[in-house]
């Protein structure tokens, strides 16, 4: 049964000073980040829905998809993060955007909350059929004896498959910043190892793209984990979590950059 209770506290030191999302950026040679801010206020709120209609559907006086019960978060899924930002329109007045990480329960785009960093109908045409041969390939691969040479020719088919499909996909990925510049993952991502998978799939990502697209002003971010704790231990249900550090801060850096000078100019 979902736990109704949030640990999430209110913070002990002034949430301006909590940096919740950061990265390096390349152009600039220095650090961007973004403080909590008032987007706690809304996480507050986020969650009490949750508790109080136990679904994402922003909207439950009409009838919503089971698909979107967040019982979901606390079966196989075991937990997602969730985030929110505070931002200032162009005539100052303030307004908060919600993203989950990844698919929600195999949905990339639900109304309401910001999209994916790509387009979804590009994404299925790229992804669906290489999927659909690298399951058969691994139903065949459970088929032989372990280490024969059938066996390891087919796991190496897999691998090499999954590799091409990981970097067609980081190619339709398009990173929109506060700079006007729209660049791809691979021309975005500073971090030191190739770019892990899921990268771009996190709610900070989310977040700021839709902003940048939107001609919104960022001013504080909060992500906050809901369902079961992870069996890592590393997410836990109710509480609060900077940006990863590998997925997200190679990219926040990018996706950051110009918002200090937009509000200057705000």
């Amino acid at each position: 049964m979902p736990m109704n209770k949030s640990r999430i506290k209110r913070p002990t030191i002034p949430a301006s000073q909590i940096i919740t999302a950061s990265g390096y950026c390349d152009r600039c040679k220095t650090i961007h980040g973004l403080p909590m801010g008032e987007a706690y206020l809304h996480c507050r709120k986020l969650i009490h829905h949750f508790q109080q209609n136990e679904t994402i559907a922003l909207d439950p006086s009409v009838e919503t998809d089971p698909q979107l019960s967040t019982s979901y978060l606390f079966g196989k899924a075991r937990g997602k993060m969730f985030g929110v930002l505070d931002c200032r329109t162009a005539d100052g007045s303030q307004t908060f955007i919600q993203a989950f990480s990844g698919q929600y329960n195999s949905i990339w785009d639900v109304s309401g909350w910001a999209p994916p960093l790509f387009d979804i109908m590009e994404f299925r045409a790229t992804n669906d059929h290489t999927e659909k041969k690298i399951k058969a390939l691994g139903k065949e691969l459970d088929q032989q004896r372990p280490h024969t040479e059938k066996w390891l020719d087919i796991k190496h088919a897999r691998k090499q498959m999954s590799r091409e499909l990981m970097r067609d996909l980081h190619g339709i990925y398009r990173l929109n910043n506060f700079e006007g510049e729209c660049a791809s993952l691979y021309r975005a991502y500073n971090g030191n190892n190739g770019i892990p998978t899921g990268c771009g799939d996190c709610c900070a990502p989310k977040l700021l793209n839709y902003a940048a697209t939107h001609d919104l002003t960022p001013v504080g971010i909060v992500e906050f984990y809901w369902g079961l704790d992870n069996k890592s231990g590393t997410r836990r249900h109710g509480y609060c979590y900077p940006s990863c550090r590998d997925k997200c801060q190679p990219i926040l850096g990018y996706l950051l950059c110009g918002l200090g000078r937009k509000h200057a100019a705000r």
